[in-house]
């Protein structure tokens, strides 16, 4: 999310905020939208409900003055926060003021952090004083679970560790990257960079396929490597690879066709919603719709063939 001024058409610059905060009843705040089901039941909610107990509101929510109604905000971005707000007895909160009604861009400009990423985050942080316990309960996590994550780059290629530091590779892609040698690490770092595939069955394949000496020695007991698969193994996973590379061909064939439409037909939803009046209709008749538009005007654009969508 960016506060960058915009330019407009009478040829002057305008901020998209205003500079100051401005302190609002949380009963005065209209959601634009309403929270898919299960929401209050999800990891993301209980995190967001963990830190402002632990420390506070960090991230202002996003709002918009009714122009209908003197004392009326409507929400821009910031419903699980809200929700938290409204579960923990919260009357007011600092907002930032929008100026403009760019009621479906924000979330959209949301980027998940990589694991890399939150690794470090915890390293200054502990090295900074804070204790895994405080970090756990802020995050909702458990201790072990900081632990595992402020130990992440253990065993890993400085090198791979670098071209993996904006990627979403999970601590068990780690794991298994632990299980080779440094110079095949980097190899299956390249390998997964350029399929854009970090699921952990492409890290398993990767190992499989590793030489004996690429791998580091195994370990006995509770830490040991996982068998190298079978010469019958391995030819299964082919005939699998084979009959998903089939499956590759087939979608090529009509891919272009299908994402010009949908391309189109997202511009034309984005189009809708930075209607104001539009997206006021639908707020007060059909919120449903509205939920499921802005989800697909925060899509990314379509990629061409061979990138893999995120996760």
């Amino acid at each position: 999310m960016t506060d960058g001024p915009r330019d407009q058409e009478d040829g002057h610059i305008h901020l998209a905020f205003d500079r100051d905060f401005l302190k609002i009843p949380v009963a005065a705040i209209v959601p634009l939208k309403t929270l898919p089901d299960g929401a209050r039941a999800s990891r993301s909610y209980s995190q967001v409900l963990s830190s402002i107990k632990a420390i506070g509101l960090i991230e202002a929510p996003v709002v918009l003055a009714d122009p209908n109604n003197a004392g009326t905000w409507f929400l821009l971005d910031g419903h699980l926060r809200l929700e938290a707000l409204k579960e923990l007895g919260v009357t007011e909160v600092e907002c930032l003021l929008a100026t403009d009604d760019d009621t479906y861009t924000y979330n959209k400009r949301v980027n998940r952090i990589p694991p890399i990423q939150e690794h470090r985050m915890i390293v200054r942080a502990m090295e900074r004083g804070v204790s895994a316990t405080d970090i756990a309960d802020a995050l909702n996590l458990q201790a072990e679970s900081v632990l595992r994550r402020f130990k992440l780059l253990e065993g890993i290629s400085p090198e791979a560790a670098e071209m993996l530091k904006d990627t979403p590779c999970s601590m068990k892609v780690f794991d298994i990257l632990r299980q080779m040698s440094a110079v095949r690490q980097i190899e299956a770092s390249d390998l997964m960079i350029g399929q854009n595939n970090f699921s952990i069955m492409f890290a398993r394949a990767i190992r499989a396929a590793t030489p004996d000496n690429q791998l580091v020695a195994a370990k006995k007991g509770k830490g040991a490597a996982v068998p190298t698969p079978s010469g019958q193994q391995m030819a299964r996973m082919e005939r699998e690879l084979a009959a998903l590379q089939t499956q590759v061909e087939s979608v090529e064939e009509t891919y272009g066709i299908d994402n010009l439409h949908l391309t189109v037909a997202r511009g034309y939803i984005a189009k809708l919603l930075a209607n104001n009046r539009v997206v006021r209709w639908l707020a007060t008749h059909q919120q449903d719709y509205l939920s499921e538009f802005q989800k697909i005007a925060e899509i990314d654009m379509l990629g061409p063939i061979g990138e893999a969508p995120d996760a």
